[in-house]
C-alpha cells in the first residue's frame, strides 16, 4: 500500500512562527527548568529535586540508619530509572557530598568506603561503595506515610514522588546550598542545628522579632571543617537581613612550643571548601619563590584529623607576623559569599533574608502539621467505624454467627441501608442485645466497612476479653480525635506542637548530642600593616660584589673591600659595598629606572653569582649607572648626560615589581647618568668640556617624575657631518656645604679642598668657568 504523502503546509507537526519568539519560548522554558529543577533550593526542606529523589528513593529501599547497607550503584540506578533521568554519574556525585563529612554540616547518607577527602581525592565508583540514610535524612522523611505533603508523578508516569519533604529541622541553613542558575546563582553557608531552632522558637513567640534579634541566637555561619570567622558583628546582622553578603573565614592555628626556644606553627582547621592537597602546593610555591621570606618549610601531618605544619625560617620571627602573611597570600583566610536566592513557594525564585527563610520553614511545618493531624483524624474515624461494627457484633455475636453460617449473602444480612450512621452508634452504646429480644424481631444495622471487618474476623477474636479491649481501645481514640479536633481549631495549639517538635529535635541534634556542638568560632579581625623586612628574615652581615658586566653574588660577612676577587674572563669588578640581608638593594639604569632587589635573595659568594638581568627586568641596551643601599628618608638628585635632572625623595623610587618604576624620563640619545644621594646646600657640576659651575641646592626642583630643568648649559658646534652638536655634555657632579668647602679627590688617597667657591658661584643652567686650580682631567668628582 503506498504512503499517503501529506503537504507541508498540512502537516500537523509543521508550525509557523517567528524565530524570535520560538527562541525565547524555548529558552524560558529551559531557564524556568534549570531554576525551579535544577539550580535552586526549596526553602522549605532546603533539598533541590536530585537530593530529593535521592532520600526518597533510599526510603524505598529501607535503607534506614540502623539497618544495612545498600550498593551505592543500586541506589543510584533507582533514583535514575525511577525519579531521576538523569546521567547516573551525576546522580552518584550528589549522593556522595551529602555522605562528606566535610562538606554538609550534617550528612543526609551514611557511606560505607572511599567517599573521597579534604584533599580533593574523588569518591571511588558507585559499585564499590555503599550507602545508607543517617538519622537526619529520617527526620527530613518523617511523616511522608501521613499525606503530610503533596504527591505528583514522576516523568514517565508510573511511580509517584514528594514535591517536598516534610523536613523537621530547617535543612536549607543548616547543611547549605550552592547551585548556579540561568541568570542567578545561590551559595548558602551551613549554620548550627540548635542555634537554628532556637531562632525559629523565638520566632513563634515574637513574630515580627528584627533581624538583629535572631542574632542573638544564630551566631553565624558553622561549617562542617571548623575554622575562625572575623568578620565584624554588624556586617554579619547586614548579610543576614539583605540576604547578600560575605564571610571572612581564616584557619585555626596555635603554636606548638618544641622547646629550647623552638616552635612551629600547628593549623588544625582549614577553611570551608579548601582542598588541604592544593593548599599545600600553593604554599610550597611561594616557599620555592622566596614570596614567604619568614617561614621555613611546610609539612602535612594529617591523618584523620587536620594537622598541617608551618616552621618558620628563625624563631625570632613574630608568629602574628608569620601568620598574617600566610593569610593573606594563601587559601588559609577566605571570603565565603552569601547569596540566599531560594525558592520561597517551590516556584518563585527569591533574595531571601534569615529571618524570612525561617518563616517559610516554620509555615511549611504548620501545613506538615494540620495535614499529618487531619491524616490521623481520618485514620481514627475509619477505625473508630470499625470498633463499633466489632462492638456491634459482639453485643449481638449470636445472631451474627447464625447470618454468617446460614445466610447466602452474609454480608447484605448484615447491612440494613436504611439505617443511619446515628442509629449505629446508639446501638452500640446500648446493653448487651438477648437472642430473646432479636427473636422478637429487634434488628441492628452495619456499614459495608463494618461488615467486611466482621467477615473477616478470625474466631480467635470472639472472646469476652477482646470486647473490653474494643471498648477501651474505642475511648482512647475518641479522647484522641477530640485532641485533634481542638488542635486543628487552635492555630495557639498548632505553634504549641510545632514548638514542641522542635525542641525534640534540638535534643536530638543539638548541642549535646554527637557532633551537634558548634565548630565554627569567632575572633576579632586584625588588618595586618606592611610587615617590616627585618622582621621576615634573620639579619646577618654580606659583602655585595657586582661586576661591570651585571654579575651580582653576596659573600658571607664583610670582607675587606680592596681583597682581590675572582670575575669571568673579560670581566672586572665595578661596585662593592657592606650590608646586611635585610636591606634593599637599588638599582640606577641608563634609562631612567630604578630597581630593587632585596639583599638576602642574592645569591651566595662562593661562584661567580648569577646576572642582576635574571633577577629584575633590566633591559640588554641598558647600562648599570649606580647600586647602593637604600636609606629611609633620603633624597637624591637624578641626572641626565644631557644636562638635565630634579631630586626625588628615595621612598618614591623603591621599585615593587621586576619590571622597576620610571623616575627619570630620557630620549633621543639621553641617558641616565647621575645618581647621588643629597648631603649639602649647594651643587657643583662640571661639564664634559670642562665648564665647572656652583649653584645653590635650593633651585633643584623635588619631582617624583619626569625630565627635570637644565642643569648646566651646553654650546652647540658643528660636528663632522656638519650638523649642531652639544659641545659636551655632562660628566659629572655632587653636593656639598658652602661653609664646609669643596673636597675632590686627586688619586691615590689623596683630596684637595677649596675652602672658597665664590669665583664659581652661579645660578643653575649658567655655563661655568674653567675649574679650580689642580681638578682631576678626567672632569670626576671622585
Amino acid at each position: 500500500m503506498n504512503d499517503i504523502i501529506i503537504p507541508p503546509e498540512d502537516d500537523p507537526r509543521n508550525v509557523s512562527e517567528p524565530l524570535r519568539r520560538a527562541l525565547g519560548d524555548r529558552y524560558l522554558t529551559y531557564a524556568l527548568s534549570t531554576i525551579m529543577h535544577r539550580a535552586l533550593p526549596d526553602a522549605r526542606d532546603g533539598l533541590k529535586p536530585v537530593h530529593r529523589r535521592i532520600l526518597y528513593a533510599m526510603r524505598e529501599l529501607k535503607l534506614a540508619s540502623n539497618g544495612g547497607f545498600r550498593k551505592s550503584a543500586k541506589i543510584s540506578g533507582d533514583v535514575m530509572g525511577n525519579y531521576h533521568p538523569h546521567g547516573d554519574a551525576a546522580i552518584y556525585d550528589a549522593m556522595a557530598r551529602l555522605a562528606q563529612d566535610f562538606n554538609v554540616r550534617y550528612p543526609l547518607v551514611d557511606g560505607q568506603g572511599n567517599f573521597g577527602n579534604i584533599d580533593g581525592d574523588n569518591p571511588a565508583a558507585a559499585r564499590y561503595t555503599e550507602a545508607r540514610m543517617t538519622a537526619a535524612a529520617e527526620a527530613l522523611l518523617e511523616g511522608l506515610s501521613e499525606n503530610a505533603v503533596d504527591f505528583r508523578e514522576n516523568y514517565d508516569g508510573t511511580l509517584t514522588e514528594p514535591v517536598v519533604l516534610p523536613a523537621s529541622f530547617p535543612n536549607l541553613l543548616a547543611n547549605g546550598s550552592s547551585g548556579i542558575a540561568v541568570g542567578m546563582a545561590t551559595n548558602i553557608p551551613p549554620h548550627n542545628i540548635g542555634e537554628l531552632i532556637d531562632a525559629c522558637l523565638h520566632l513563634i513567640k515574637t513574630p515580627d522579632a528584627r533581624d538583629e534579634t535572631l542574632m542573638n541566637y544564630v551566631q553565624g555561619p558553622d561549617f562542617p571543617t571548623g575554622g575562625t570567622i572575623v568578620e565584624p558583628r554588624e556586617n554579619m546582622i547586614e548579610a543576614y537581613r539583605t540576604g547578600r553578603g560575605s564571610f571572612r573565614l581564616r584557619a585555626k592555628w596555635e603554636v606548638e612550643d618544641l622547646g629550647r626556644g623552638q616552635w612551629q606553627i600547628v593549623v588544625t582547621e582549614i577553611p570551608y571548601q579548601v582542598q588541604k592537597s592544593k593548599l599545600i602546593e600553593k604554599i610550597a610555591e611561594l616557599l620555592q619563590n622566596k614570596k614567604i621570606l619568614v617561614l621555613g618549610d611546610v609539612r602535612d601531618e594529617s591523618a584523620e584529623d587536620v594537622r598541617l605544619v608551618l616552621e618558620p625560617k628563625s624563631r625570632n620571627v613574630d608568629p602574628e607576623v608569620l601568620m598574617g602573611m600566610m593569610f593573606r597570600q594563601t587559601e588559609l583566610e577566605v571570603r565565603f559569599s552569601m547569596n540566599m536566592n531560594v525558592l520561597i513557594d517551590g516556584r518563585t525564585p527569591k533574595v531571601c533574608s534569615m529571618k524570612e527563610v525561617l518563616r517559610a520553614f516554620l509555615d511549611h511545618r504548620r501545613e506538615v502539621l494540620v495535614r499529618r493531624s487531619q491524616y490521623r483524624m481520618d485514620k481514627i474515624d475509619h477505625r473508630l467505624e470499625i470498633l463499633e461494627g466489632f462492638i456491634i457484633a459482639f453485643l449481638n455475636l449470636d445472631r451474627v454467627i447464625d447470618i454468617i453460617r446460614y445466610d447466602n449473602d452474609p454480608k447484605s444480612a448484615l447491612m440494613v441501608e436504611d439505617w443511619g450512621r446515628d442509629h449505629v452508634r446508639a446501638v452500640s452504646e446500648k446493653d448487651y442485645v438477648s437472642p430473646v429480644a432479636l427473636a422478637a424481631g429487634e434488628e441492628f444495622t452495619l456499614s459495608e466497612v463494618q461488615a467486611e471487618a466482621i467477615l473477616n474476623m478470625r474466631l480467635r477474636s470472639l472472646r469476652r476479653l477482646e470486647e473490653i479491649e474494643l471498648v477501651r481501645e474505642r475511648d482512647a481514640l475518641m479522647l484522641e480525635r477530640a485532641e485533634i479536633e481542638d488542635l486543628l481549631d487552635s492555630e495557639t495549639l498548632q505553634w504549641n506542637r510545632i514548638s514542641e517538635q522542635l525542641r525534640d529535635t534540638r535534643k536530638q541534634f543539638g548541642k549535646d548530642s554527637v557532633g551537634g556542638a558548634r565548630r565554627t568560632m569567632f575572633g576579632e579581625f586584625a588588618e595586618m600593616g606592611d610587615v617590616p623586612i627585618e622582621a621576615m628574615i634573620e639579619r646577618e652581615s654580606i659583602t655585595v660584589v657586582c661586576s661591570r658586566m651585571g654579575w651580582i653574588r653576596a659573600m658571607k660577612g664583610h670582607v675587606a673591600l680592596d681583597q682581590e676577587l675572582k670575575f669571568k674572563d673579560g670581566d672586572a669588578g665595578r661596585f662593592a659595598f657592606h650590608a646586611e640581608t635585610t636591606d634593599r638593594l637599588l638599582v640606577f639604569g641608563s634609562n631612567g629606572r630604578f630597581y630593587t632587589v632585596g639583599a638576602h635573595l642574592l645569591p651566595g659568594g662562593r661562584g661567580m653569582g648569577e646576572p642582576l638581568r635574571l633577577m629584575v627586568d633590566l633591559p640588554n641596551d641598558t647600562e648599570i649607572v649606580d647600586m647602593f643601599i637604600h636609606v629611609p628618608g633620603r633624597k637624591l638628585l637624578v641626572a641626565s648626560n644631557a644636562g638635565d635632572g630634579f631630586v626625588v625623595p628615595e621612598d618614591d623610587v623603591i621599585a615593587q615589581t621586576r619590571a622597576g618604576k620610571q623616575v627619570l624620563n630620557v630620549k633621543d640619545d639621553a641617558k641616565a647618568a647621575i645618581c647621588i644621594p643629597v648631603k649639602g646646600d649647594h651643587v657643583a657640576v662640571i661639564s664634559e668640556n670642562g665648564k665647572f659651575l656652583v649653584f645653590p641646592a635650593a633651585e633643584m626642583p623635588e619631582m617624583g617624575r619626569g625630565k627635570g630643568v637644565r642643569i648646566q648649559k651646553y654650546n652647540m658646534a658643528r660636528g663632522r657631518q656638519g650638523a649642531l652638536e652639544l659641545d659636551g655634555g655632562l660628566s659629572d657632579l655632587t653636593t656639598f656645604n658652602w661653609s664646609d668647602g669643596l673636597f675632590w679627590s686627586m688619586g691615590g688617597g689623596k683630596t684637595r679642598h677649596e675652602p672658597d667657591m665664590t669665583e664659581w658661584l652661579g645660578k643653575r643652567a649658567g655655563v661655568g668657568k674653567r675649574p679650580p686650580y689642580g681638578f682631576p682631567r678626567n672632569n670626576k668628582f671622585n
